[in-house]
């Protein structure tokens, strides 16, 4: 009996760290182009564009947040700082969409584990999100609940990540784009934003890759191809992106953590609509309601929960639809969840070419004195942590 449970624990950690190799270099990638973007664009900048709901507002929303976190606690916590700030809410709320389902690194991981069609569903399925929800708020939030949810947020009730959403990390001063990331201040920028961003995610990351891990192992696709309806094609379709969120928000994963689980999801028979969902949702699980309720309130947490849902249900039906029309769903369900082992193929290669990269970001991270800004990172809201901001002479 002791050895069945070592070998079935065996298998989960073997299938979570042959996710974990796959993936290893393009999260190094993803956080560093990241890193290099927020590096340069300044905070009080990104409030001063989100004034409105306006459709180009929402628009400039979502790009500004495809460059930021891809830390669903700290994008939620940076767009409250925006809504504090004085950004619209929908703006702040777009934001935060884009900061968690437009961002570079999860393109590459969804490429990677399960295929480029995942990737163009999500930068096409993210902006149809948007839509939907600044239409339910258009029809259904009143400038008097706004308001409210204004004055609970004032209050400055911590959540999750306040610190980390509080440091502007940016490179001050004027000059180019690439004269202010060559500099001195520029390049220690790159490696706090880096390490910090790493340090948001990693929780999240290992749980995800465990849940997955123990999930694949232990949950025969049988199971999933019942649940899904994997055998009745047009009951699939229409139960994957009802369902998705809900699997979700059920197994407290969020940021690039949940794409394994989107991988045994879909080999599993989950349907195409349905992953698109599913992925979004990461801003719906529990711990994330819960923090929506002390920043802005019961109500308006009720009023996200079910804008939210019912905007990813939306989107992952339009995904299926268009990606169906144009032929654009994979065939196979063949998503990477199990390597046979570590062999010296181009991800090896990959992984220690950019394993060197986050080595060098991370020593300058502690040469520069990043190490308190580790402390800070769970902080206060009401924390302007200017002291990390960078000058470029």
């Amino acid at each position: 009996m002791t050895h069945d449970v070592l070998a079935a624990v065996g298998h989960a950690l073997a299938l979570a760290g042959s996710m974990t190799w796959e993936i290893l270099w393009a999260l190094i990638l993803g956080f560093a182009l990241s890193a290099v973007v927020q590096a340069v664009v300044r905070r009080s900048t990104i409030v001063s564009l989100l004034g409105d709901d306006h459709p180009r507002t929402l628009a400039v929303a979502a790009g500004l947040g495809a460059a930021s976190s891809s830390c669903s606690y700290a994008a939620v916590a940076l767009a409250r700082s925006l809504f504090r700030k004085g950004a619209n809410f929908t703006a702040a709320m777009a934001f935060e969409i884009g900061s968690t389902n437009l961002v570079v690194e999860l393109g590459i991981i969804l490429a990677l584990l399960m295929g480029w069609q995942f990737t163009l569903a999500e930068f096409v399925g993210g902006p149809l999100m948007i839509v939907a929800v600044a239409l339910l708020f258009r029809l259904f939030v009143r400038s008097r609940l706004v308001d409210a949810a204004r004055r609970q947020a004032d209050r400055g009730l911590a959540g999750s990540m306040e610190g980390h959403a509080a440091m502007d990390m940016s490179v001050a001063g004027d000059g180019s784009f690439l004269r202010r990331l060559l500099s001195q201040d520029g390049l220690t920028a790159v490696s706090h934003v880096f390490v910090m961003e790493w340090a948001a995610i990693l929780r999240d990351l290992i749980v995800g890759l465990l849940i997955a891990g123990a999930i694949g192992a232990w949950v025969p696709e049988s199971f999933w191809q019942h649940f899904f309806f994997a055998n009745h094609p047009v009951l699939s379709t229409l139960w994957g992106p009802a369902v998705g969120p809900l699997v979700a928000i059920a197994s407290f994963v969020c940021s690039i953590g949940n794409v394994p689980l989107a991988a045994v999801l879909w080999n599993g028979g989950i349907s195409f609509g349905g992953v698109v969902a599913f992925i979004f949702a990461d801003l719906l699980i529990l711990p994330i309601l819960n923090i929506y309720r002390k920043y802005y309130g019961t109500k308006m947490m009720l009023v996200l929960l079910g804008t939210f849902y019912t905007a990813m249900v939306f989107a992952g039906y339009v995904v299926e639809f268009l990606f169906g029309t144009a032929g654009l769903i994979p065939s196979e369900r063949h998503a990477i969840v199990m390597e046979s082992g570590i062999s010296w193929n181009y991800t090896t290669w990959l992984n220690i070419g950019f394993l060197g990269l986050a080595a060098l970001l991370v020593v300058r991270f502690v040469v520069t004195g990043g190490l308190p800004m580790l402390r800070a990172m769970g902080g206060s809201p009401d924390t302007e942590h200017e002291h990390h901001h960078h000058h470029c002479d």
